[in-house]
């Protein structure tokens, strides 16, 4: 097995040559050597087969429309399906590039950005992008208001001044703008595709919208693959893009199989059924050191796993109680979570991972205090115990099993006086749940919208988790508004870091969240897989990907 490791908490691989640092101010890229040749006897693949890259995922895809889609891999599938006006290297999230756009101005005010896009972009039917794709794609995400919309709530208007000129106007400077429109909501979309199958971007697009099932069996983007099909819970296929503007993908064939446990992932990773397998434990990592056909990838990830309590006490009860989210905090085993997820994991301090402007420092926040726990129990008015149903996705993502997660934080707060019971749930189910705010009390993750501390002001009343919670402004305190108001306006970094300090010490305090784990991430590929590269922002771009 060869092993290959980042120094810190943000990553990049590529297998045969290059892995690199990618956090600002870390050091420059450090070469790595190539992944082992395959030992005598371990057949390449031939025909179909070696033309085709199969991935494991465990798959948590909703929707496949960039205007709808919020959940891990359709990121994936984005990036290589669709583009967007600007983007990030393969190997860092700190610069902005070009994509669509080949160059941009910003106003002094900093409330107008002007993109003036690359002439040779093609859909792929080979219609021309044009300004006039921008603003139907800009605002059709907008007007639908689903779950990415609010990325795009600092953006006033969207103009195209004429076929590749595009002026994004702002409400207010905006810090983080330009690493939102990395993501894939403000993917670009074919207009003229769209809306001859059912789609809009009027003001009730809400309502009248219809082409989000013809986007989930395909796609309408310039990118270097387009989606053959979707099969939820079984599989996407991508094909390769034959009008794609830039440098061809290497193969034909993208297969992302949903395979959610991770000892199918390994074994037929290993069986070289799959060429890569994303969600291997660190326990695996171990029985897979003398494997000369295997190359493992870890890291730190920046998936922030954490409990949380419905702050309506008709929903949540119990766990709408300040004192009682308290006493879970210190309830849980900080320690032994971080042994149970293995590798690289750390806890966060609170709703801010490690690595991000202004986090406090790894494995800093809440110690395990159990007589405390059952002493807030007390001042709670559950001295004598307190039953609750701790619901959570049946998935793996990050080597983290919810279920071994569930069970551990169950036997914490047993411990500390609670009498929990599990409620698991397929993941699609569960999701919607959360996000209907309906779920009392349990476990989810949150992975960064866009390279910015500015994206877990979410976590706060009216943010995107906070509505979840029934956390709002009519019933939060009036200082954690103050925060949140000024976080969202401030510019200066220095300022913006010890706010963030602020707002993770109030929820370590008296938030409705418990931070369980930063886990590691274990990825295997076969030896033969060359270019591979994670990037936070979209797992892995597939079109770099080869094969020796």
């Amino acid at each position: 097995m060869k092993r290959l490791r980042p120094p810190q908490a943000i990553f990049v691989l590529t297998v045969t040559l290059l892995f690199a640092l990618i956090l600002a101010g870390c050091a420059a890229p450090v070469a790595a050597p190539g992944a082992p040749a395959a030992e005598p006897g371990a057949a390449a693949p031939t025909g179909d087969r070696a033309s085709t890259l199969i991935i494991a995922i465990s798959e948590d895809t909703a929707s496949l429309d960039p205007a709808r889609a919020f959940e891990t891999w359709p990121t994936t599938i984005h990036k290589a399906t669709y583009q967007t006006l600007v983007t990030f290297p393969p190997d860092s999230v700190e610069t902005v590039i070009p994509s669509l756009a080949k160059s941009w101005d910003i106003s002094e005010d900093g409330l107008t950005y002007t993109f003036t896009l690359d002439e040779r972009a093609v859909f792929s039917n080979g219609d021309p992008v044009t300004a006039a794709d921008v603003v139907f794609s800009f605002n059709r995400m907008r007007n639908i208001t689903g779950n990415p919309s609010f990325l795009a709530e600092t953006i006033d208007v969207v103009e195209a001044v004429d076929d590749s000129t595009v002026v994004l106007t702002l409400t207010q400077p905006d810090p983080a703008i330009l690493a939102k429109l990395v993501f894939g909501a403000f993917s670009v979309v074919n207009k003229n595709e769209v809306t001859a199958n059912g789609g809009t971007d009027a003001a009730d697009a809400a309502e009248t919208d219809a082409a989000e099932q013809w986007l989930n069996g395909h796609s309408a983007g310039s990118g270097p693959y387009v989606l053959e099909k979707w099969e939820p819970s079984v599989e996407t296929v991508l094909v390769r893009n034959p009008n794609y503007w830039g440098e061809p993908a290497n193969f034909e064939r993208v297969v992302l199989r949903n395979i959610p446990e991770a000892a199918t992932q390994k074994i037929q990773l290993e069986a070289g059924d799959i060429d890569i397998a994303m969600d291997l434990s660190a326990d695996q990592v171990v029985t897979l050191e003398t494997n000369p056909n295997i190359a493992i990838f870890q890291g730190l990830s920046d998936t922030l796993v954490f409990v949380k309590g419905n702050l309506d006490p008709a929903i949540g009860g119990p766990a709408s109680d300040p004192k009682v989210m308290e006493a879970v905090r210190y309830a849980l085993d900080y320690e032994g979570l971080r042994a149970l997820g293995g590798g690289e994991s750390v806890t966060p301090a609170s709703m801010l991972p490690v690595g991000f402007l202004g986090a406090l420092p790894a494995n800093s926040g809440v110690t395990r205090d159990v007589e405390k726990a059952k002493a807030l129990l007390d001042e709670a008015g559950y001295g004598e115990g307190l039953e609750l149903q701790f619901a959570y996705p049946d998935f793996t993502f990050a080597g983290v099993n919810f279920g071994t997660f569930a069970q551990k934080i169950q036997a914490d707060l047993n411990e500390a006086g609670f009498n929990v019971t599990l409620a698991p749930a397929e993941v699609q189910v569960a999701l919607e749940n959360y996000r209907q705010g309906q779920e009392p009390f349990g476990l989810w993750l949150w992975l960064p919208d866009y390279r910015d501390s500015l994206d877990y002001v979410e976590f706060l009343p009216d943010g995107v988790v906070g509505n979840r919670l029934n956390w709002t402004s009519d019933n939060a305190a009036a200082d954690i508004l103050a925060l949140r108001d000024a976080l969202k306006v401030e510019t200066d970094d220095p300022t913006r870091a010890a706010m963030f300090e602020e707002m993770q010490e109030y929820l370590l305090a008296q938030g409705p969240y418990a931070a369980v784990i930063q886990p590691g991430i274990q990825i295997g590929l076969r030896a033969d897989i060359e270019g591979f590269a994670y990037n936070p922002q979209w797992r892995t771009d597939v079109a770099l990907i080869g094969r020796k």
